[in-house]
């Protein structure tokens, strides 16, 4: 099994991706904060290349593949954000990179994985198993497999977004942020007890898909399959086995918030800050605003994770 990755690992990805991801930017609102009874401070992993905080831990695992094993390429599974970052972190580097995608994923994530030229294989997550089908594809033509969450160099790149927030705005009292996999939770835990010890950090899934908070709680693996939530990039079926003992060891609570109140929480932040974040971007923030901490008067701050969102998906979303 690889190693777990350390806050030196996550300073060594920020000097990796230096230069080619963004910094990306820290949004506040006296609005906000009058609502909330608290300083928030958001980090706006929306306006990062490809659209998610994803292209961090796409680039530092692909830049430090050897020669051949860039020559060869890679391959990855992903509902989306992920995909998007590998195949424009490997056009980038010009390392072919295939993706393995659910037929049922957002097209506007499919079209930009496309766009970025990554090379698509769609299949049925209902009767296949997508870790399969990449593994088939890895040994078959001699590809590199790079998951989207449980591998040392994604989790490490994962992590620069909150060192980046903390170098920003100083020690703070609580970080929200959503949980699929694990790869942001755990990387950004690691970077906070380096950077902000005294920081709770506390992962945020829909309530349908709440394997991780269930794994948090029981200290056992807890799975879930095909979850159905509006926040697509954390249907994952559960934490990794990296990932799982990092959210154990670093992580001082998870939370859960359901569709209807992540829906009323994202057209918030569309209204109030006038920044586009996609249902699972605005989990972490669900979270603050709602009340699973109590945050009376402290230092907050909330990954906002992506911005990728299906427009045609909302005026259904409008009358959930």
């Amino acid at each position: 099994m690889a190693s777990w990755p350390t806050s030196a690992d996550v300073e060594s990805a920020a000097s990796q991706i230096a230069g080619v991801a963004h910094r990306t930017p820290v949004a506040t609102s006296r609005l906000v904060d009058d609502r909330a009874g608290a300083h928030l401070f958001f980090k706006c992993e929306n306006l990062q290349r490809s659209g998610a905080f994803k292209f961090r831990g796409a680039y530092n695992a692909l830049s430090r593949l050897s020669p051949s094993e860039a020559k060869r390429g890679v391959v990855t599974f992903s509902s989306g954000n992920h995909a998007q970052a590998i195949a424009l972190a490997g056009q980038v580097l010009d390392i072919p990179r295939v993706i393995v995608m659910p037929s049922d994923a957002p097209s506007v994530k499919r079209v930009a994985t496309e766009g970025y030229g990554g090379e698509v294989v769609l299949y049925d997550r209902d009767r296949e198993d997508r870790e399969e089908i990449g593994r088939r594809l890895a040994r078959e033509r001699g590809l590199t497999l790079i998951p989207p969450y449980d591998h040392p160099h994604i989790i490490a790149g994962q992590g620069t977004a909150a060192r980046e927030l903390f170098e920003d705005v100083g020690p703070l009292d609580f970080l929200f942020m959503p949980c699929g996999g694990g790869g942001l939770l755990s990387g950004s835990a690691i970077a906070a007890r380096a950077m902000s010890p005294g920081c709770k950090v506390i992962g945020v899934e829909p309530a349908a898909g709440d394997d991780a908070n269930r794994s948090f709680r029981s200290k056992q693996l807890q799975t879930v399959h095909n979850p159905t939530t509006v926040a697509d990039g954390a249907r994952t079926p559960s934490l990794g086995t990296l990932t799982f003992p990092l959210v154990l060891e670093y992580v001082s609570d998870m939370a859960a918030v359901d569709d209807s109140t992540l829906l009323r929480t994202m057209f918030y932040l569309w209204e109030r800050l006038k920044l586009v974040v996609e249902p699972t971007g605005a989990l972490g923030a669900a979270a603050a605003l709602e009340g699973a901490q109590p945050i009376l008067g402290k230092r907050v701050g909330v990954i906002l994770s992506g911005g990728n969102v299906d427009l045609t998906q909302v005026s259904q979303w409008l009358a959930m």
